[in-house]
């Protein structure tokens, strides 16, 4: 895959972490790899952005920001208020396939969710994976309520044709709750893709060379790692009955 499309069932849920993880593992295993962040809101200029954080972390070789506004909101309504041009899904489309020509792997992470508007005109993230026939890579929390945004998200997905890799949970919990042990036996079900791994939470605080040389343990091999979804879900499930409290 020359592309992968990065989103997530809404904000602050670890989009940032985890496509750095995947950049981390494609980058240790000799890819070039490029991150694009199409629309970057809430950063002034000279701040670091998402996709500056992708490369300290992950080391990949090339980072790409196709707009910045300053204020904390959805990239068509930050850049009406900044009376600034927006970017557009065939923006979004062109830059990734020429970083494609020039990487083996790009890795396009959008801001908050799958439908979140770019533009006055409706365009979306899902609207860039269309162009570029991209996979997309859901990112979601571990939490209560993850598993009606996580459906809906691959509701989404499916309307348009799209193709999902499968969910990441962006940040597992130190000390999971029974909703989150539950959930990773329920992701895969209501994604209908398979769970990809489960990044520890605190984990962008790591310094980057322990963040490489552990991202392969938080990521399934379909994404180049070695966790593995069962045996996870076993650490977390196997000592609470029906009817047990965590």
């Amino acid at each position: 895959m020359a592309v992968i499309v990065v989103s997530g069932t809404g904000t602050e849920i670890g989009k940032t972490i985890v496509t750095a993880a995947v950049a981390a593992v494609a980058t240790a295993q000799g890819r070039s790899v490029a991150v694009l962040k199409p629309a970057q809101t809430g950063l002034g200029p000279g701040e670091r952005g998402d996709a500056d954080e992708v490369v300290r972390l992950s080391g990949a070789a090339a980072s790409a920001e196709l707009g910045r506004f300053p204020e904390p909101l959805a990239p068509a309504t930050a850049a009406r208020r900044a009376r600034s041009a927006p970017v557009g899904p065939r923006e979004v489309a062109e830059a990734a396939a020429k970083l494609a020509a020039e990487h083996d792997l790009v890795l396009v992470e959008g801001a908050g969710g799958l439908l979140v508007r770019f533009d006055d005109d409706g365009g979306t993230l899902a609207d860039a994976a269309r162009l570029l026939d991209a996979p997309v890579l859901v990112v979601a929390p571990a939490g209560l309520g993850t598993l009606n945004a996580t459906a809906l998200t691959a509701e989404a997905l499916r309307a348009r044709g799209l193709t999902q890799l499968g969910v990441v949970v962006g940040s597992w919990p130190a000390s999971p709750d029974l909703a989150a042990r539950c959930n990773l036996a329920d992701l895969p079900e209501a994604a209908g893709a398979p769970l990809l791994g489960a990044v520890p939470e605190g984990a962008g605080a790591l310094d980057p060379v322990e963040f490489r040389t552990r991202a392969g343990e938080w990521l399934a091999p379909a994404l180049g790692g070695a966790w593995d979804a069962a045996g996870f879900a076993t650490r977390f499930t196997a000592r609470f009955a029906p009817g047990e409290r965590a």
